[in-house]
């Protein structure tokens, strides 16, 4: 394949960790939350802890599904708040007001419940990244390849899964690349149905992998 001039540049976040000022320790409080807190921590607790429970293929994928079943028993509302999939959403903003409605809608169904003091208060954080170059890029698919085995999980999750907040399109990174600047419009959408929920991401790697190998031998 021809070398093109808009090569794949390989990169990696570095993320600051801060705790806010801000805990809820009921529901109701947490709806309310849930509308004050930062974009960082919705980030946080929704896209970035995908990435810390990346070995994790089976149980809630996001803070305030977990928090809900564990801290305040409440499996239904945990399972509402575990359904939203993060590949639909180019916005935090769409996000959290998902996510509020959805506990907001439990409260005035539950009233009984929204008040009941949770086995531990809800602190929220939030993650600030800075985005860092790796030194070495790709201009073809077989360099492509190669650069995606020196991968860590973290340059994985921010080309992969945050990379949606960051393009404003239901894509990633990769699959982006491959549509706009090398034509490969199949490739893109078969790596872009790579599920993140069933697959750890060094699945994800492993799959990707599979799907270029079956295209550079096309």
């Amino acid at each position: 394949m021809q070398g093109i001039e808009s090569p794949f540049q390989f990169l990696t976040a570095s993320y600051l960790i801060r705790i806010q000022d801000l805990k809820a320790t009921t529901l109701a409080e947490f709806a309310g939350a849930l509308e004050a807190c930062s974009d960082a921590s919705i980030f946080f607790h929704t896209f970035q802890s995908l990435s810390r429970h990346h070995f994790l293929t089976k149980g809630f994928s996001n803070d305030f599904a977990q928090w809900a079943l564990a801290a305040c028993n409440r499996p239904e509302l945990a399972e509402q708040l575990a359904s939203f999939d993060i590949r639909e959403y180019t916005s935090l903003a769409e996000l959290r007001a998902d996510l509020r409605c959805t506990v907001k809608d439990y409260c005035e169904l539950h009233p009984q419940f929204s008040a009941q003091q949770s086995f531990e208060a809800f602190a929220f954080c939030e993650a600030v990244g800075v985005a860092i170059p790796l030194g070495f890029d790709a201009r073809t698919l077989r360099e492509f390849k190669e650069g995606l085995q020196r991968l860590s999980r973290a340059s994985l999750h921010y080309h992969f899964i945050a990379s949606r907040l960051r393009l404003h399109l239901q894509t990633n990174d990769f699959s982006h690349w491959f549509e706009s600047s090398l034509g490969l419009t199949g490739l893109a959408r078969r790596a872009d149905h790579i599920d993140i929920y069933t697959n750890t991401l060094e699945g994800v790697r492993t799959i990707l992998t599979q799907l270029i190998e079956k295209e550079l031998c096309a």
